[in-house]
């Protein structure tokens, strides 16, 4: 018996979410969480169509298997491996501004941080923080050199949650 898909929709458009869910259980032989109502009225009319209407073409099916194949699904680089830390040979010094701030430990002292499987070490300067032989105005442009993104310096190095070294 042929199904009517425009008045499966109209139905389908009467129904509460609860009511949908179960429907698309129906016809899909499969549970959802969705909760979303025109997306599940979408969902299951697709669905109706394709099981009156028969499914695309094994041909198109192909066409679109080449199509995704030769798609390039990654739209960044992935990031960069982060390095073993290492004390360097050498190190680079520099004049930087007053950094005394009473949440930081007195200079010389080593903030530790496990990112990554890696543990990162900074050094704090009179005027600055070192990390990896460089030195870096603030905690925060520290912690966008070790993740490659911006964030608070005393959050990532977790200044007063955990102690430092």
């Amino acid at each position: 018996m042929p199904v009517n898909i425009a008045k499966e929709v109209a139905a389908l458009e009467r129904m509460t979410v609860r009511e949908l869910r179960l429907r698309y259980a129906e016809v899909f032989n499969e549970e959802t969480k969705a909760g979303n109502k025109a997306w599940l009225i979408k969902r299951i009319a697709w669905r109706l169509q394709s099981l009156e209407e028969g499914d695309i073409s094994e041909r198109a099916r192909q066409r679109a298997a080449e199509l995704a194949n030769d798609a390039d699904v990654r739209l960044s680089p992935p990031r960069a491996k982060l390095k073993p830390v290492t004390t360097p040979d050498r190190t680079t010094t520099g004049t930087l501004g007053d950094t005394s701030d009473d949440r930081l430990p007195p200079p010389g002292s080593i903030l530790t941080r496990e990112y990554k499987g890696h543990m990162v070490q900074v050094k704090v300067l009179p005027k600055g923080f070192e990390f990896e032989g460089e030195v870096y105005k603030s905690l925060s442009g520290v912690a966008r050199a070790i993740t490659g993104q911006h964030c608070n310096g005393f959050h990532f190095f977790r200044l007063g949650k955990e102690s430092v070294r």
